[in-house]
C-alpha cells in the first residue's frame, strides 16, 4: 500500500513571522505560580466559610439541584460523578468519586454529607470501597443545613469552567463544617490538615462567641476542650491542642482505646475497641506480626481480628503467659500505629488567601460568614413578601369598588386602554393593575377579600421582623445563634474521644516479664490446675470448707519454670508453670476454685488420667509408682531438658498406673492397698531405682483377681491416717457406698516387699471389696466427685474392723495443702 503523506501548506503572502524572546526564569516563575495559585484555590485548600473544597462543595451543590433528598431513594454513585463531572468539576472521576466516598464514611467524617449505600470502604483503607458503578448514595440529614436557603440569593454565584453553568462560591453552611468534619490537603508550598470536632461542643462555642465578641482563647476552650475523632481513641497531652488553638499549629498524640481482659481460660488480652484516626486494624496487625517475626516486640501470642458490624472494632492481642500484659501494652504503642501523632495545621482560604488560622479565628470567619448569609436572606425573603404585599394591597383597593372595576374594564376599547384607565382611576401601579387584570373572577368573592386582608396583614408583620433583624446587628445575632442551637440540638452528639493531660504513670518501669519468684503448683481432685503467688500454701483447720479445696498434688516451682505430669499410661509430660492461672491469696482456705481444667494444658488419650504432679528435679531421690498388677518402681531422676515427652515405666498389657509420688527422702514407706483390703506397708529403700524404660519390680503379692486400687509414700514420722471405704464389686460407684473406716497408720506393720501385706477392713454382709483407699498425712479432708466437701469418720483404733456408714459419698482424700 502506498504510504499517503500530507503536505503542510504554504503561509499566505501577507504572513509577518513574529518571534518573541521570553526569558525561561521569567516563564517558568509566571507559569508555577499560576499552577500553584490554581491548585491553592481550586483544588487543596478549603475555604474557611463553609469548609469545604471545590471538590465538595460541588459533589454536595450537585447532590441537592438533582433533588438527592434524605427522603429521597438512592441513585447510582456513577451518575453523581458524571454530572459533577460534566457540569462543574473539570477534573477526572476518579478524584470526584474519592471525595464523594470519604463525605459517605463514618469513620472519616465527625458528621457525614453523604449516606451512602453500600460498599464504602473500612477503617485505614483496609478494604477499598466498590466501584461507583455498584455503590448508591443520596445526601444525608446534616447535608440539607449546608445548602439551606441557597436559592435565596444568600451565596455569590460564579461561572463554571465553561460558562455554561453557575456554581457557588461558598454554600450557606448552617453549621461550622470546618471545624465539625476537619480537612486535609496537599497544595504548592502549603498544607492543611484540620481534626474533627464534636457539634455541640462548637456550637457551644460559636454561640458564646456572638454574644460575647471579644472572648479569649480559654474561655472558648471551655466550650472545645479538644478534638472529637469519628473513631474515638485517647488523646494523650493537651499542650499541643492548645498551641494549635492558638497559632493554627500544633500536634498531639492519639492512642487506641485497650483493655486488658481474659481473653481464653489460661491467657489474658489486650482488647482494642478503638483505634487512632485513620488507623485500620490490618495496619495494626501487619506491623505486629513484622515486629513479632524481627524479635522486636515480645510477650504476643496470637493477633485476631473479631470486628463485625453487630459489636464494632475488636482486636485481640493475646498475651503470652510469663508477660505483663501493661508492659507489652507500653511496647505496642511506642513500636505500633496504636499511637499516632496528629499534626494540626489550620490553613484555609479567607477571601481567596490561604491563611493560618486558630480556634477563634476559624469561628469569626464562619460566624461572619453566616451573619451574611442571613442577612442576603432576610432582604431577599423581605423584597419578596413587599412585593406580594404590594400585590394584595392593590387587589384589596379593587375589591373595595369592584363595580368600578368592572365598568371600567367593559368600557375600555383594548386591554392596554383598560390598563391606563385602572392606573388612573384608583392610583395603582402597573404590577397592580397586570395582577388585577389577570385575576379570575373567582378570586373576587367575600371570603376571598377576608383571606387578602389576613395575608396582608401577616405580610407585615413578617416584613416588620424581617426589617427588625436587617436593622438591628443585635437581632441579627440572636436569629444565627437561635438557629445554630437548633442544628446542635437535632444533630449533636456525645463526645467520643477521650482527653487526657498525660499517659499517666509511665509503664515501661514495670518489667516485661514475670519474676521467676518461688510458687507451687497445685492438681484438686476434679482435675483442676493452678498456681499460686508465692510457695507457701498456708491452711487453716478451723476455715470453712469451699468446693475444688482437696488438693490431690502439691510440687515447689518457679513461675516460669517445669514441673512434670505423671500419667497412669506411665508418660510423664512437662507443664509450663506460667501456663496455668494463679489463684488469688487466701489466708485460711486455699482453693482451685480458680483454676483450669486438665484438658486446656495436657493432651490425654482416652484412657488416661493424670496421676500426680512432680518437680523434676535429678537431685531428689526419684519417682515411686505403682500399679493395677502390683508392680513397683524407683524411677532413677533422669529427664533431659530437650524432651517434652518421657515413659517413666513400660507397663506389661494391661495394666495401668494407679499411684506415684516424688520421694523427699528417700526414707519414706511405700503403700499399696488393694480392693480385697490388704494393705503392704515397707521402706522404699527396698526398691532398687531403676532407669526410665525398666518394667519395675513386683511390689505386692496379689490373690487370684485382686487388683492395686491405691499407692502411695508416707513419712514414717508423721501422723498418718489410713482410709477404706467398703462396696460391692457389682456396684462399684461412690453414689451408692456403704461402709467408711479411718484408721492409725501405725497399726499397720512394715512387711517385706512383694508380700501379701495385712487386712485393712473387714467386710460386712453384701461387701466383697474396697472401693476406695487411701493413706497420708492428718489432717486429711474429703470431697464428693464434683468436688464438695464430706466428712470423714472418727477414727478407729481396729486396723481390721469394719467401718460405718458415710453421710456424703466420697470420692476424694487429701492431707496436702
Amino acid at each position: 500500500m502506498a504510504r499517503r503523506t500530507t503536505k503542510t501548506p504554504p503561509p499566505p503572502d501577507d504572513f509577518e513571522e513574529r518571534i518573541l524572546d521570553i526569558d525561561v526564569v521569567d516563564e517558568m516563575q509566571g507559569s508555577f505560580l499560576e499552577y500553584a495559585y490554581s491548585v491553592i484555590y481550586s483544588r487543596a485548600l478549603p475555604d474557611a466559610r463553609d469548609g469545604m473544597k471545590p471538590v465538595h462543595r460541588r459533589i454536595v451543590y450537585q447532590m441537592n439541584e438533582m433533588g438527592l433528598r434524605p427522603d429521597r431513594g438512592y441513585v447510582k454513585c456513577a451518575r453523581v460523578v458524571g454530572e459533577v463531572m460534566g457540569k462543574l468539576h473539570p477534573h477526572g472521576d476518579a478524584s470526584i468519586y474519592d471525595a464523594l466516598v470519604r463525605m459517605a464514611q463514618p469513620f472519616s467524617m465527625r458528621l457525614p454529607l453523604v449516606d451512602g449505600h453500600g460498599n464504602f470502604g473500612s477503617l485505614g483503607n483496609d478494604d477499598p470501597p466498590a466501584a461507583m458503578r455498584y455503590t448508591e448514595c443520596r445526601m444525608a440529614d446534616a447535608t440539607s443545613l449546608m445548602t439551606e436557603s441557597i436559592d435565596e440569593n444568600t451565596v455569590d454565584f460564579t461561572p463554571n469552567y465553561d460558562g455554561q453553568e453557575q456554581e457557588p462560591v461558598a454554600l450557606p453552611a448552617a453549621y461550622p463544617n470546618l471545624l465539625v468534619n476537619g480537612a486535609s490537603g496537599i497544595a504548592v508550598g502549603m498544607a492543611t490538615n484540620m481534626p474533627p470536632h464534636n457539634l455541640g461542643e462548637v456550637i457551644a462555642a460559636a454561640r458564646h462567641l456572638i454574644k460575647h465578641p471579644g472572648a479569649d482563647l480559654e474561655t472558648l476552650m471551655r466550650f472545645v476542650p479538644g478534638p472529637d475523632l469519628p473513631t474515638g481513641g485517647r488523646i494523650v497531652g493537651l499542650a499541643g491542642i492548645k498551641d494549635a488553638y492558638e497559632s493554627g499549629r500544633g500536634t498531639f498524640k492519639i492512642r487506641a482505646t485497650v483493655a486488658i481482659e481474659n481473653v481464653t481460660a489460661r491467657r489474658k488480652g489486650l482488647v482494642v475497641t478503638e483505634l487512632p484516626f485513620t488507623v485500620g486494624p490490618e495496619k495494626v496487625i501487619a506491623k505486629i506480626k513484622d515486629l513479632v517475626g524481627s524479635k522486636k516486640l515480645q510477650g504476643i501470642a496470637d493477633v485476631k481480628d473479631l470486628t463485625d458490624r453487630a459489636h464494632g472494632l475488636r482486636l485481640v492481642i493475646e498475651i503470652k503467659n510469663g508477660f505483663v500484659p501493661e508492659a507489652v501494652l507500653e511496647q505496642l504503642y511506642k513500636l505500633t500505629p496504636m499511637e499516632e501523632s496528629f499534626g494540626i495545621n489550620n490553613v484555609a482560604l479567607v477571601d481567596g488567601q490561604p491563611l493560618t488560622l486558630g480556634l477563634k479565628e476559624l469561628l469569626e470567619v464562619y460566624l461572619d460568614h453566616r451573619f451574611e448569609v442571613v442577612r442576603r436572606r432576610s432582604e431577599f425573603r423581605r423584597t419578596k413578601k413587599q412585593d406580594r404585599l404590594h400585590l394584595v394591597e392593590g387587589l384589596l383597593v379593587a375589591l373595595l369598588d369592584i363595580d368600578e372595576v368592572i365598568r371600567l374594564i367593559r368600557s375600555s376599547e383594548n386591554s392596554a386602554q383598560a390598563k391606563e384607565r385602572l392606573m388612573e382611576h384608583f392610583s395603582l401601579s402597573e404590577v397592580q393593575t397586570q395582577y388585577i387584570l389577570d385575576t379570575p373572577l373567582r378570586r373576587l368573592t367575600k371570603f376571598d377579600r377576608i383571606e387578602l386582608e389576613s395575608e396582608r396583614d401577616r405580610l407585615k408583620a413578617e416584613i416588620a421582623e424581617l426589617t427588625a433583624i436587617l436593622e438591628s446587628d443585635t437581632e441579627l445575632r440572636k436569629m444565627v445563634s437561635g438557629e445554630l442551637a437548633a442544628v446542635a440540638k437535632k444533630f449533636g452528639t456525645d463526645r467520643r474521644t477521650v482527653l487526657l493531660e498525660s499517659a499517666g504513670a509511665p509503664a515501661s518501669a514495670v518489667p516485661l516479664e514475670v519474676a521467676d519468684d518461688p510458687c507451687r503448683v497445685l492438681l484438686s481432685s476434679t482435675g483442676l490446675l493452678a498456681r499460686t503467688a508465692n510457695g507457701e500454701v498456708s491452711f487453716d483447720a478451723d476455715a470453712k470448707r469451699v468446693k475444688h479445696d482437696v488438693i490431690v498434688s502439691s510440687v515447689p516451682a518457679t513461675q516460669r519454670g517445669e514441673v512434670g505430669a505423671v500419667l497412669s499410661s506411665g508418660r510423664l509430660l512437662r507443664l509450663q508453670v506460667i501456663d496455668l492461672p494463679q489463684l488469688p491469696d487466701t489466708a485460711s482456705a486455699p482453693n482451685l476454685s480458680g483454676g483450669a481444667p486438665i484438658s486446656e494444658f495436657l493432651s490425654l488419650e482416652d484412657d488416661e488420667s493424670l496421676i500426680c504432679l512432680m518437680t523434676l528435679d535429678e537431685s531428689s531421690p526419684g519417682l515411686a509408682l505403682g500399679t493395677a498388677q502390683g508392680v513397683v518402681k524407683r524411677v532413677v531422676p533422669d529427664y533431659p531438658s530437650n524432651k517434652d515427652e518421657l515413659e517413666v515405666i513400660t507397663l506389661k498389657d494391661g495394666d495401668k498406673i494407679v499411684g506415684a509420688c516424688e520421694l523427699r527422702t528417700g526414707e519414706e514407706d511405700l503403700v499399696f492397698i488393694t480392693d480385697d483390703a490388704q494393705l503392704l506397708r515397707y521402706q522404699a529403700a527396698q526398691v532398687r531405682p531403676q532407669g526410665r524404660p525398666a518394667g519395675g519390680m513386683a511390689g505386692i503379692k496379689l490373690t487370684e483377681g485382686a487388683k492395686v486400687i491405691a499407692f502411695t509414700a508416707v513419712d514414717p514420722a508423721a501422723d498418718a491416717v489410713v482410709f477404706t471405704i467398703a462396696g460391692s464389686r457389682g456396684t462399684l460407684d461412690d453414689s451408692v457406698q456403704t461402709t467408711a473406716k479411718a484408721t492409725p497408720f501405725d497399726l499397720y506393720p512394715r512387711k517385706g516387699r512383694a508380700t501379701g501385706g495385712v487386712r485393712a477392713q473387714r467386710f460386712l454382709k453384701g461387701e466383697d471389696c474396697l472401693s476406695f483407699a487411701w493413706a497420708g498425712p492428718v489432717p486429711a479432708k474429703a470431697a464428693q466427685r464434683n468436688g464438695t466437701p464430706a466428712e470423714l469418720p472418727e477414727l478407729d483404733p481396729r486396723r481390721d474392723g469394719s467401718g460405718i456408714s458415710l453421710g456424703k459419698p466420697v470420692s476424694a482424700v487429701s492431707g496436702l495443702v
